[in-house]
């Protein structure tokens, strides 16, 4: 099969191997007075062909593209058939809300491929500010909540990466030392491949912790086992002051893309 898309129907997204046009204008959406209609959907089977060492998503045969025009290839066939099934369970619409690995696939190709040393850059700045690094000075049940589910990540960030933290109390910054700052950075430098960069950070900027993301990456913490961790703070919010409706919905949100991340990392390799 060719990696080229064939002629489509005029009405399947150019992205998705359809006709030709100027690319969607991305700010066209926040200037609208409401959410764009989500495309139909305009296939009838999901699948999967190989594409030089991977496999590209294909659309009743048809190869299909990122938002960026570039071929939706994945490293794996373990990925690519996930992605897959996510295309396969679309109905009426298309919708990317269901779809995280396709979201976060379109990222890698898109967006960290071609920019991979502006990736690291940005999450090595968070080897000096992140949160297990910020303790809490009281109350004494929060203090040994903290201390319980961070220490012994901070002891495997040591250990594993030769990364040594100094714990300050409250937000005031704690400047790290610089060997930690350059031991996190070839941690994320041997990251291999977009599709495992894109996984961490995305861990990283859901947390706001890069030993966690990087715990999660390297298989030292399972999903859940990071993210509680991320979360001691909220837990212990909760436990004191009551849930919130509101505020456990965002949180479900950002945990399943968290997930999803996590098994992007995962399925990738």
């Amino acid at each position: 099969m060719s990696d080229d898309p064939t002629p489509a129907d005029p009405q399947t997204p150019e992205w998705l191997g359809g006709s030709e046009g100027p690319p969607p204008d991305p700010t066209r959406s926040a200037r609208g007075p409401a959410k764009p209609a989500l495309p139909k959907r305009f296939y009838e089977a999901a699948g999967l062909a190989p594409h030089g060492e991977g496999f590209r998503l294909t659309l009743d045969g048809r190869p299909a593209n990122t938002p960026a025009r570039n071929p939706l290839a994945l490293p794996t066939r373990a990925l690519a058939e996930a992605v897959a099934a996510e295309w396969a369970a679309q109905v009426a619409v298309i919708d990317p809300a269901t779809m995280p690995l396709t979201r976060l696939a379109n990222t890698a190709i898109d967006g960290v491929a071609p920019r991979r040393d502006a990736v690291v850059d940005d999450l090595s700045a968070y080897a000096g500010t992140d949160l297990l690094a910020y303790r809490a000075g009281e109350p004494d049940r929060l203090v040994r909540a903290q201390g319980e589910a961070w220490d012994p990540v901070l002891d495997w960030a040591h250990a594993a990466l030769g990364a040594r933290f100094i714990l300050g109390e409250g937000v005031m910054h704690v400047t790290q030392p610089d060997t930690t700052v350059a031991a996190l950075r070839r941690g994320i430098e041997e990251t291999e491949g977009p599709f495992r960069l894109a996984a961490l950070h995305t861990l990283t900027t859901l947390t706001g912790s890069l030993v966690l993301a990087l715990a999660v990456l390297r298989d030292h913490l399972s999903p859940a086992e990071a993210w509680a961790a991320a979360h001691v703070d909220e837990t212990y919010q909760a436990s004191v002051w009551g849930g919130d409706a509101e505020a456990e919905a965002r949180h479900a949100l950002r945990q399943a893309e968290f997930e999803a991340a996590a098994r992007l990392a995962q399925l990738s390799r």
